[in-house]
């Protein structure tokens, strides 16, 4: 394969997540990645702004719903109505990462393609990018498969970890295996080795390579999506997608294909782990918000949006709302208001503000969520 220039590379974008813990300002329609939570831009603004150095605009696809398709659109004006694709129903990322690389095998036989989540914060986007051309070049150089790996900072167990071996001759790490969510214990010892990444969610290969990966270990959803590529750029996209796009099973890209592979063994996978260098956050919850907004935790600072605010023997809380905000007497509250709900709990507690949205979808109470 011969080495990926610009014009042959094409970030794949998934947007489709709800981003049901940052509820309630995250809704159906305006999920989290359509919410400007790092900057004056919403977090697909930002994911699309940083990898335009790599891919000229028309090479982007966005994989996201029918209910975020238009506001995405609406938010991207340089992007064309065929790039941003809505999922018929959700089914994971093997089969949305799937349909790219089908797509994009039948008309560049060269395409390198990454896969990004599109609500992930970069703090110094020029190691990104730095890293991100190192990952194509190892793609595009054999039929190999990257995976930018996040050195960890404690013993987390929400994250998959990735178990990094030896280093290739250009630098990359050979990977040994995936682990996914393991529990504290496990967690501290990936931490104590030193040779364990967190799992970003960021891949890169050739269209080639997935594809015929897919062929191996998914053959008939590789075979439903390589009929709805077919279709693609005809009046029948619609209708085949809608009808066959459902029938693909329903699994993570990590499952369906790293995993697998990685168990052919190091050096012989062709999986390859480029550590990060660039520093990320995946914002996950409104404690990681406000871990990340906070200049100094140290100092156990509040963090508040509205316009004015009063505090008094009050620490290390978070509040948004659009009102006069009094803090009194209260320690490491979130709190989070829109027009018709009102979010009360504690930073600690912030990884089950998704439960609230799983009721809300039981009692059908629409209008809010």
């Amino acid at each position: 394969m011969t080495q990926a220039s610009s014009t042959n590379f094409y970030p794949v974008i998934l947007a489709g997540g709800r981003g049901t813990r940052f509820w309630p300002l995250s809704r159906k329609r305006r999920a989290k990645q359509l919410l400007p939570l790092n900057s004056e831009k919403t977090m697909i603004q930002e994911t699309v702004a940083r990898l335009l150095p790599l891919a000229p605009t028309g090479n982007f696809w966005i994989i996201t719903n029918e209910d975020l398709r238009v506001p995405i659109l609406q938010q991207l004006p340089d992007l064309r109505p065929g790039q941003v694709l809505a999922e018929p129903v959700g089914r994971n990322t093997a089969p949305a990462i799937g349909l790219a690389a089908f797509l994009l095998e039948r008309t560049d036989p060269n395409a390198v393609l990454a896969l990004f989540p599109s609500d992930h914060v970069i703090f110094d986007e020029e190691k990104f990018l730095a890293n991100v051309r190192s990952a194509i070049n190892v793609a595009s150089s054999g039929p190999n498969i990257v995976v930018m790996g996040i050195q960890p900072t404690r013993p987390e167990t929400g994250y998959g970890y990735i178990e990094a071996g030896a280093a290739a001759k250009s630098g990359e790490l050979h990977v040994i295996r995936f682990t996914e969510k393991p529990d504290l214990d496990t967690a501290r010892k990936f931490l104590a080795a030193g040779n364990y990444y967190w799992n970003s969610g960021m891949f890169v290969w050739s269209a080639r390579t997935l594809a015929e990966a897919l062929r191996e270990y998914l053959p008939a959803t590789a075979s439903i999506l390589e009929k709805i590529a077919a279709s693609y750029g005809t009046a029948d996209f619609d209708a085949t997608f809608a009808e066959l796009y459902p029938k693909c099973e329903n699994i993570s890209v990590d499952y369906a294909i790293l995993e697998r592979r990685s168990a052919e063994g190091e050096g012989k996978s062709g999986i390859f782990c480029v550590p990060a260098e660039f520093g990320w956050n995946d914002l996950g919850s409104w404690t990681a918000l406000y871990e990340h907004r906070c200049a100094d935790r140290t100092e156990r600072q509040n963090i508040i949006s509205s316009a004015d605010s009063f505090t008094l023997h009050a620490e290390g809380n978070f509040v948004h709302s659009d009102k006069f905000v009094a803090l009194v007497g209260v320690n490491d509250l979130v709190v989070v208001e829109t027009d018709d709900a009102l979010l009360i709990t504690t930073r600690d507690k912030c990884q089950d503000v998704g439960k609230i949205v799983k009721y809300l979808d039981e009692q059908q109470l629409e209008k809010l969520v």
